[in-house]
């Protein structure tokens, strides 16, 4: 018989409880969102980032003696990112080259290194000023995890409502029409599993599996250190019926176990990866489920707008996002793991220069996946996006003495940090000045955000304002030098006099203000692909 009670029916306690903690730790009108919640952080996927032992894998050990490039606490270094946060794809034990079907949600997977060396990987990292979240996987298991294969063997076994099977095959495609139920390769019955037959998913409908995954939250912050968690996969979690995406039930598991970490670790943080629909669509993950979310729509708006070098997909994207989602809780980003990386889409260091800027400018926790900074490039398949970070010329790219477990980009030799470390004109140094101002800076960590109107379709202007500064910024996504911009203010600025100081501008390319008055700003010459950002003072 097919096991497709609604969440309501099977688990009615548990959405009961998750209201009642919503209420209870946000009043459903706060938000949970921390202070400490700003910054960049740079995802790295372990296994390509650097080899500490030579065997062609990247590991913890690795990753440790880079954490300076990431971040030397030093907060006027010239040769650190500046990168407050670290997130790590999948490090739990995995039988796969990417750890998105995991064995063992409670030990570090051995290719990587051992329990301890993560430890010291936190205490390196916290004594820099990082922090570290990493990858949670909680929609599914691995068909190779203890858990599932008792189930599989053992219809009596503990952990068979831990996953949704069928006596028949439902015949029910997934959510983008693949198929989802596969048949037992013991007996003759089916199981759900919305990726692939080797990820069967976990069923919430069991409590004992909402209360297993608050273990695991639990154990990876007070054990092993961690700040938080990348959720992966979550409009997957609960289905109900023939909505298998985006269920009441799956915000009923984020409320749970977003409150539960919180109680965990108050300073903690979440994001979540929804990356199908719209802002509307993710605006019902807020007010109290994670901490926040990444905001796709802004993602493929900015790069985008740099390809085709006009604002208007970035105007209309944070505009949107700006309108409809809380403050601060939507987190910037140009590509990550699962998407041809930026320099592919873009081709042209000048266009992935001006995207960089956009995104960094915006507000919220903004990510950066590793090799973005010095234009790494990556088609599909997914190992191709993956492939190891280029530190150098030399053998092995600089990231291993032994054989790489991929082999590197075509262009390691020419495009790697060495090669762009002391170029002031770099993509890297251009990344490395970017997230350095924006740490300067409150009104670009935290500030709020404002999107004012442009005179030209090649250029945006956004406004970030901290109780402390104002910061007017200005984008020329186009190719060619734009003589005069005219900016309208939105009310926020209006009301008052005020003249504009130049606070950054690109290498060579100077930004002038002509005039300033309560309701316009008229800009001289904007550079192509450049940024121009002013301090809005007071007279």
């Amino acid at each position: 018989m097919l096991r497709q009670m609604r969440w309501a029916v099977l688990a009615p306690g548990l959405a009961a409880l998750a209201c009642a903690q919503a209420q209870r730790v946000t009043g459903l009108t706060g938000s949970p969102q921390r202070a400490t919640h700003t910054g960049v952080c740079y995802e790295v996927f372990v296994r390509s980032f650097a080899d500490g032992d030579g065997d062609g894998v990247g590991d913890l050990r690795g990753l440790i003696s880079h954490l300076d490039y990431i971040n030397d606490g030093n907060p006027h270094s010239t040769t650190s990112l500046g990168a407050s946060c670290v997130w790590l794809m999948p490090i739990a034990k995995s039988v796969s080259y990417h750890g998105y079907d995991v064995t063992d949600y409670y030990h570090v997977d051995p290719r990587y290194g051992t329990d301890e060396d993560f430890r010291e990987l936190i205490r390196a990292a916290h004594s820099r000023g990082i922090r570290v979240i990493v990858d949670f996987v909680p929609n599914h298991s691995s068909s190779d995890h203890p858990w599932f294969q008792s189930a599989l063997h053992d219809p009596g076994s503990p952990y068979r409502s831990w996953y949704r099977w069928s006596a028949v095959n439902p015949n029910q495609p997934g959510p983008w029409g693949q198929v989802a139920w596969h048949k037992s390769p013991v007996r003759d019955e089916y199981y759900y599993g919305v990726f692939w037959q080797g990820m069967p998913d976990l069923n919430y409908g069991s409590p004992a599996v909402l209360q297993e995954m608050e273990k695991v939250t639990a154990y990876w912050l007070k054990e092993m250190g961690v700040d938080g968690f990348r959720f992966d996969a979550i409009p997957y979690l609960v289905e109900e019926g023939n909505q298998l995406k985006h269920t009441r039930g799956t915000h009923d598991v984020l409320r749970v176990l977003g409150d539960a970490i919180r109680r965990e670790a108050p300073a903690s943080f979440t994001v979540g990866e929804m990356s199908d629909g719209s802002v509307d669509i993710l605006g019902s993950y807020y007010p109290d489920q994670l901490d926040s979310y990444f905001a796709f729509d802004v993602a493929s708006g900015t790069v985008e707008a740099a390809r085709a070098g006009d604002a208007v997909t970035y105007d209309r994207s944070v505009r949107e996002a700006n309108a409809k989602l809380p403050a601060g809780r939507w987190s910037p980003f140009l590509t990550n793991h699962d998407q041809p990386r930026t320099m592919t889409i873009l081709t042209d260091i000048a266009k992935a220069r001006v995207a960089a800027s956009a995104m960094l400018m915006l507000p919220g926790v903004a990510f950066v996946y590793y090799g973005e900074e010095i234009g790494m490039i990556g088609p599909k398949p997914d190992e191709q996006i993956r492939t190891p970070m280029q530190w150098s010329s030399g053998a092995g790219a600089g990231f291993t003495t032994g054989t790489p477990w991929e082999a590197p980009q075509a262009d390691w030799a020419a495009k790697n940090v060495a090669a762009q470390d002391n170029d002031p004109a770099s993509l890297l140094n251009h990344y490395r000045r970017l997230i350095h101002l924006r740490n300067q800076h409150s009104a670009l960590t935290a500030g709020d955000l404002a999107v004012e109107t442009a005179s030209n379709p090649a250029v945006a202007a956004i406004v970030r304002q901290s109780p402390d500064e104002t910061i007017l910024i200005t984008l020329n996504f186009g190719d060619r030098l734009i003589d005069r911009v005219g900016v309208a203010l939105v009310p926020a600025l209006r009301g008052g006099p005020f003249r504009l100081e130049p606070l950054y501008s690109d290498p060579s390319r100077a930004c002038v203000a002509i005039s300033a008055d309560s309701t316009t700003v008229t800009l001289g010459q904007v550079a192509p692909r450049s940024l121009c950002a002013f301090r809005v003072v007071g007279n």
